[in-house]
Order: C-alpha cells, then sequence, then structure tokens
C-alpha cells in the first residue's frame, strides 16, 4: 500500500476517499478552487493544495495543476474521484508518466470504453448483447438522421465521450431531430471536449440495471452484483437500489458474466461499471438486456453495493491500484438485505427542477447507525452554480426492501435544509409512490408521474408563507420593543384603528413571488386572515429560520422563504405580461439567438442559460418586439436578473 493519496476532486466524494484513506493509514492530499478554500474536504485531508479559478476548466480540469500539486505534496497516487479527470486517458497516462499511481483502469481500457460507439463494437466481437443503432465515426447531420429514420423513432441521441445524462437527447419524432443533435452536440462538446454522438433505438418500458465490477492486474475478475437506476430525470439518476426488484438468480447470472467478460475484453483492472438497458414489459429476462455503456470508475451510488456487500470499494481501488491481487472470488460474494440511496440536490422541483445556489442556513441530518450520509458540505457553506448540485446521499439499508424504504423515507424526514431548494420532498414522494413501492416502474416513471410527485399539496406553501408573514410582523414588534421609545399611539402593537375594522394588509414576497395578506390583531398579536378557501389548507408543522431581514419556513422537505418587497431596488417592476425575460438561476448567458428590434412570436427560443453541466433553454411566453438585451454570450449571471426586454407590437 503506498502513503500518500491525492484526490483530485471535491465534495462529497473526496470525503468518502479520505475517511477510508485515513483508516488505512495514508496521508491524504486535497485540491481545491478559489470557491472550494474552505470547503469540507479542504477541512479533513492532511494538506490540501490550490489549483485556480472557481470554473473546472481553471482548476480540477487542469492535467498540469493537479500533477504539479501531486509531485511537489510527494504524492505516491492520485484517486480521480468520478466525474471531472476520472475517465480520461490522456490523465491516466500523465501520471503513469509521471511516475505516479493512477487508482484506475489502464489509459488503455479507459480509451476502449471511453467511446460508446467503439465500446459498444468491440462488446459485439466479445458476445455481449448491445442496442441497435449507429455507433460510427460519420457525424453529417443529414446522415445520422437517416440512421434514425432506419433505425426507427424513438431514438435516442447520445454522446459518444460522455456520461450523466449530458450530450443525451431523445427523439421521438424526425421534426424534432435536427434541434435535439444541435443541442446534443453543444452541451457534449462543452462537458467532454468532444462533440460526437450515436444513434440507438429507444427500448421500451427500459429499466436501467447495473453491475459493479473489480479486477486485479492478474487476470481475475468478479461481479459485485446488480444496482437499479431506473428512477431517473433528465436521464440523471435520482434513486438507486440494490439488488435490483424483480431479478431472478439466472437473469443475475447471465448480466454478471456479460459485465465481467466485458471487462476481461479490455484487461480491466479497477472498479467499474458496466450499464444495462432491460426490457422491462415483461420482467427481467437472460435475453432482454443489452450493453449500454462501461464506467470506467466508481459510481456515485457505489455506497448501496457496500451496503449489501459489505465490502469498502475504495479500500479494494486502492490495494488492486498497489499491486494486491484481488483476494476474493465469486463464490465469496453474497447479498445481505436490501440497500437504497437517494441524492438530495440544490435544486426546485416545484420549478422544472432549475438549479438553486446560496448558503446552507441549516444543514442537519438524521443521528443513528439505520442511515449513511455521505456529503461533501457542512452547515454555513455555499452551493455555487460552478460545479454539481448535489448536496448530499442518504443511504438506507435494511432486510427487506420495503424495510429499507421506509428507513429512507424516515430519513429524508428527519433532513433540514435551509437556503437553496432542495428536492427533499420529491425523493419522499418517489419513496413512497405506489407503482416505484410495488415494482411498476420504469425509467420514465418520474416523467409519467411528475405531478403527483412534484405538486405541493392545496394550501401548503399558502400556510407556509402566512406562518412567515407572522413571523415577520412578531420580529419587527420585538425590534421595536427592543428599542427606547415613549409609548405613543404610534408605537403601540394592539392593531388599534379608528372604527370596528381591525384588519391590516400586509405584502410580502415568498420565494421571491409578490403575494398580499391581510392580518387582524387578535389579543395584542397578529394574526393572517386565511379566508374560506384555507379550510382545505393542510396542517403545517413548520421551523422558521430568521436569515437577515427574511424567514425561512420549512415544512415536509419543502422551505419558503418569505421577506418584505424593496420596493426601492433596481429593477423592481410588474412584468405580469411576460415581456421582461429573466435568468431562471446562477449561471452562464451561453447563447442569444435575437437582436435588439426582431419580432418573436410565443415560444420561441431565445437564449440558453448554462448551470451546473445542464443547458436551459428561454423562451418568448407571448408575441413583441425585443427591446433591449441586457447581457451577452459569456456573461455570469444571476438569479432574476433581467436579460431580455419584449415590447408587446402595439406599444
Amino acid at each position: 500500500m503506498f502513503s500518500s493519496l491525492l484526490i483530485a476532486n471535491r465534495g462529497e466524494i473526496a470525503c468518502r476517499i479520505i475517511r477510508t484513506a485515513n483508516r488505512l493509514g495514508v496521508r491524504t492530499i486535497a485540491v481545491y478552487s478559489d470557491v472550494d478554500r474552505e470547503a469540507l474536504h479542504v477541512e479533513m485531508a492532511d494538506e490540501a493544495w490550490h489549483l485556480g479559478g472557481a470554473a473546472a476548466a481553471d482548476s480540477y480540469l487542469v492535467v498540469d495543476k493537479i500533477i504539479g500539486a501531486a509531485k511537489e505534496a510527494g504524492a505516491d497516487a492520485i484517486h480521480p474521484g468520478y466525474g471531472f479527470l476520472s475517465e480520461n486517458a490522456d490523465f491516466a497516462e500523465t501520471c503513469a508518466r509521471e511516475g505516479i499511481v493512477f487508482v484506475g483502469p489502464s489509459a488503455d481500457a479507459i480509451r476502449a470504453m471511453g467511446l460508446k460507439g467503439a465500446a459498444k463494437s468491440l462488446m459485439e466481437k466479445a458476445g455481449v448483447p448491445v442496442v441497435p443503432g449507429y455507433h460510427g465515426s460519420k457525424q453529417a447531420g443529414d446522415f445520422l438522421k437517416q440512421k434514425a429514420y432506419e433505425i426507427g423513432y424513438p431514438i435516442l441521441i447520445k454522446a459518444v465521450a460522455g456520461g450523466g445524462g449530458k450530450g443525451m437527447r431523445l427523439v421521438e419524432k424526425a421534426k424534432d431531430f435536427d434541434a435535439s443533435l444541435e443541442s446534443a452536440k453543444r452541451e457534449a462538446l462543452s462537458a467532454f471536449g468532444n462533440d460526437d454522438v450515436l444513434i440507438e433505438k429507444f427500448i421500451g418500458s427500459p429499466r436501467h440495471v447495473e453491475i459493479q465490477i473489480f479486477a486485479d492486474g492478474q487476470g481475475n475478475a468478479v461481479h459485485l452484483f446488480e444496482r437499479d437506476c431506473s428512477l431517473q430525470r433528465r436521464h440523471q439518476k435520482v434513486i438507486e437500489e440494490a439488488p435490483a426488484p424483480g431479478m431472478t438468480d439466472e437473469v443475475r447470472k447471465a448480466m454478471g458474466e456479460a459485465a465481467v467478460n466485458a471487462a476481461k475484453a479490455v484487461k480491466y483492472s479497477g472498479a467499474g461499471t458496466v450499464e444495462f438497458i432491460a426490457d422491462g414489459s415483461k420482467g427481467l429476462k437472460t435475453d432482454g438486456f443489452y450493453f449500454m455503456e462501461m464506467n470506467t470508475r466508481l459510481q456515485v451510488e457505489h455506497p448501496v453495493t457496500e451496503e449489501i456487500t459489505g465490502l469498502d470499494l475504495v479500500e479494494m481501488q486502492l490495494r488492486v491500484a498497489s499491486g494486491e491481487a484481488l483476494g476474493i472470488s465469486q463464490g465469496d460474494l453474497t447479498i445481505n438485505g436490501h440497500s437504497v440511496e437517494a441524492r438530495i440536490y440544490a435544486e426546485d422541483p416545484e420549478n422544472g427542477f432549475l438549479p438553486s445556489t446560496g448558503l446552507l442556513e441549516i444543514l442537519s441530518f438524521p443521528n443513528g447507525s439505520a442511515i449513511r450520509i455521505e456529503t461533501g458540505v457542512k452547515e454555513g457553506d455555499t452551493v455555487s452554480p460552478f460545479y454539481d448540485p448535489m448536496i448530499a446521499k442518504l443511504v438506507a439499508h435494511g432486510e427487506t426492501r420495503s424495510e429499507a424504504l421506509d428507513l429512507l423515507y424516515s430519513a429524508l424526514d428527519e433532513t433540514q435544509i435551509a437556503g437553496p431548494q432542495t428536492n427533499i420532498a420529491f425523493l419522499k414522494a418517489l419513496c413512497s409512490a405506489e407503482g416505484f413501492r410495488e415494482n411498476r416502474f420504469n425509467t420514465g416513471f418520474i416523467d409519467a408521474n411528475i405531478d403527483d410527485l412534484t405538486i405541493p399539496p392545496l394550501g401548503q406553501r399558502d400556510a407556509m408563507a402566512a406562518l412567515g408573514a407572522i413571523r415577520l410582523i412578531e420580529r419587527r414588534f420585538e425590534l421595536r420593543e427592543g428599542a427606547e421609545m415613549h409609548d405613543t399611539p404610534w408605537t403601540l402593537t394592539d392593531g388599534f384603528q379608528l372604527g370596528a375594522v381591525r384588519e391590516t394588509g400586509i405584502d410580502i414576497l415568498a420565494n421571491g413571488k409578490p403575494v398580499s395578506l391581510l392580518t387582524e390583531w387578535v389579543d395584542g398579536a397578529p394574526a393572517i386572515i386565511l379566508g374560506p378557501e384555507a379550510d382545505d389548507w393542510p396542517e403545517v408543522d413548520a421551523v422558521l429560520v430568521d436569515v437577515g431581514d427574511a424567514v425561512i419556513v420549512l415544512a415536509d422537505g419543502r422551505q419558503v422563504r418569505v421577506s418584505r418587497p424593496d420596493y426601492s431596488a433596481a429593477g423592481f417592476e410588474d412584468d405580469e405580461d411576460g415581456a421582461i425575460i429573466r435568468s431562471p438561476m446562477h449561471g452562464k448567458l451561453l447563447d442569444l439567438f435575437v437582436a435588439t428590434g426582431d419580432s418573436v412570436s410565443k415560444g420561441k427560443r431565445l437564449a440558453i442559460v448554462e448551470a451546473m453541466k445542464m443547458e436551459h433553454s428561454l423562451m418568448a411566453s407571448g408575441d413583441g418586439v425585443v427591446a433591449e438585451i441586457l447581457a451577452v454570450p459569456g456573461d455570469q449571471v444571476g438569479e432574476g436578473q433581467r436579460l431580455i426586454v419584449i415590447n408587446s407590437e402595439d406599444d
């Protein structure tokens, strides 16, 4: 075992690797960008080295800076984590050339599996079943469109160098192909530096089942059973579990052997995942699964495999990378119980899952041994727009699938996060969704049930806003009572008014949206007049957090930030007619498709904002003429920032 390890990553995976390295007595070396100076992984490591600017392209993706830090720190090895440079063959090659151990497979193996088209061709030769499609090198748009027609819609466009849903588009009709291809290529180039794509048939009722494999440098290889990652949104995994529901011993054996054959075909060493798409319409079958890709790294969802096998995959990676033999055979491995993992993201499910940023005012997870918490942030940290928006992973392990899901639901219910919006309520809804519980789901489950999973109970948001408004009023009077004042009719807080009516209007902002409420005074204290529709509102068990001039109300995994509007603030105006196009989140203005004076119609794409590795198109909400453009491509823009002003054609 080597004595020192540099982790070329950040966030929860860096913290995860550091914990195992510490247990093994290996000195840990962290790297960080400008915005990660105070990050948890920097705090946990034995030492840390600065890389550069906030953008990954200026820090975590700069090979020379990472190699330089490793050499200056005297690192024996580099663990790439996942994402960033983890599947970069040139990086692995550079490590070897500089005499530093790369904790992962060889550069040749990464290259063989890194380009999806070439990998599928290789798998066909190795006898591994693959999805019908075009995996060649010709990239002309008309040619690819013809191939899509020959394959038959619906089809998937997939970046050959990609992963995590980046550069992937589902196309159901030929008329949408050109725009989807353009978008997929642009996103692939931004994420991976390679805009080549492949075209493949979209499998109906698809289940995403992947096999964790492990191999050493002596030719030994095993699989550590399967994970089901079918609960996805935009091709990104949301909840993962092991073993896969409905899996039989026969299918597990067939999939496992296919995955091991895939690894042996490229002389693989280390941890890897072979991903299959299965036709789930008639249950999992030995002749109903197809190779999609191989991830030549550790996966985000690896903890569920660790929970059912009792193995530490990071320790296994370090031992294999240091030259040790695997030390286990397939017959040594057994499945213990069931494990489920949920990814908590800083995003707003009720607003199209837009990324959310900001200060983590509260970050509280459940205590106890029943739940495993994987996170790379702490209370007081800021979720920035520069990296993946995952805050934490919650991992539950139980004797049965039902028990594991119950434990996960309870853990989510006990988790409190204030600041950025999160998907906790969405994850809770998934955990209790009838179709998911009863094993009636596929990769389209979330899209098919999106309203049930994201829309809050009737009146919940209003009730939360009302609680926040009352707290604002109470705070105002607490401040007033704390000051030295003479009692006058203007300083009393009993709500006195001339006449019989004792009602007062109050305007607030609830998550940035204007709301008008009516208050009344009861025994000298404020209360909200809810109105007759409030009879149907649910009871809200809320936690209120004072944050500067605002109040954050937490209830049932949701949050509402309540504040008073600042009418003097620049840019405060009524935009009910949709004439002002704002950035929906912090990010980068990637492209503009209009100029001043252009006529636009409802639904026209106006611009693209990129944040946290995802593109978001901004559309015109009505007909009009572009009056102003207030930003240019390449600008960093803030949430709510005015980008485009559109006047009606009558103006």
